[in-house]
């Protein structure tokens, strides 16, 4: 029954490729273990399971990060910017340049990002 109300928590963490995964009901509540690449993955999990009113009694998860030289990996979608996306990391746009900096290696220029690059955002 949980796994069914939570069904959209699970598929996000298949598309993350969450390894090691484990889903079971147990004493009426879902149990998530899993291991998760980057803490921006981690995060982006929490965010959809804290989506649900009443989580906290029924969603018991325990997501280990991976990978921590960086926040993680974020594909750009239609409509962002550099400084939109330090906005929503950091909470402070005028930091878009750590974003750029950290992907000179596909960045030119901090103008011009396009759909489906995949840009390292940095640690907090």
């Amino acid at each position: 029954m949980l796994k069914e109300k939570y069904q959209d928590v699970l598929d996000l963490g298949m598309k993350l490729q969450v390894k090691a995964g484990d889903v079971r009901e147990e004493g009426g509540k879902l149990h998530i273990k899993g291991s998760a690449a980057y803490q921006l993955d981690k995060d982006m999990l929490w965010g959809k399971i804290k989506s649900y009113s009443g989580w906290e009694n029924e969603i018991a998860a325990d997501i280990k990060v991976e990978k921590t030289d960086i926040y993680g990996v974020y594909t750009v979608k239609s409509g962002d910017t550099l400084s939109k996306l330090a906005k929503q990391h950091f909470g402070d746009a005028k930091r878009y340049m750590e974003i750029f900096n950290i992907n000179k290696d596909i960045l030119t220029n901090p103008d011009l990002i396009k759909v489906d690059q995949k840009l390292k955002i940095p640690n907090k």
